[in-house]
C-alpha cells in the first residue's frame, strides 16, 4: 500500500512537471499572457493532492 501512495505521489508531481512546459529558450518570442484562473486553480488542486498523497506516503512510512 505504501509503494502504491509513493507512485501516486511522484505520478503526480511529474504530471505538474510536464504541465509547465519548460520548453527552453523562447528567442525572441513575446512574453505569453498570464495563466487563465482556470489553470491556476486546476493546477492547485494538483499541487494539493500531490501534498496530501506525499503526507499520506510518509504517514504510512512512519508507521512501518
Amino acid at each position: 500500500m505504501r509503494t502504491a501512495r509513493l507512485a501516486t505521489a511522484l505520478a503526480v508531481a511529474a504530471l505538474l512537471l510536464t504541465a509547465c512546459d519548460g520548453t527552453g529558450d523562447t528567442g525572441n518570442a513575446p512574453a505569453s499572457p498570464g495563466p487563465a484562473s482556470t489553470d491556476v486553480a486546476r493546477l492547485q488542486k494538483l499541487v494539493d493532492g500531490a501534498e496530501s498523497a506525499a503526507s499520506s506516503a510518509e504517514s504510512d512510512m512512519a508507521h512501518d
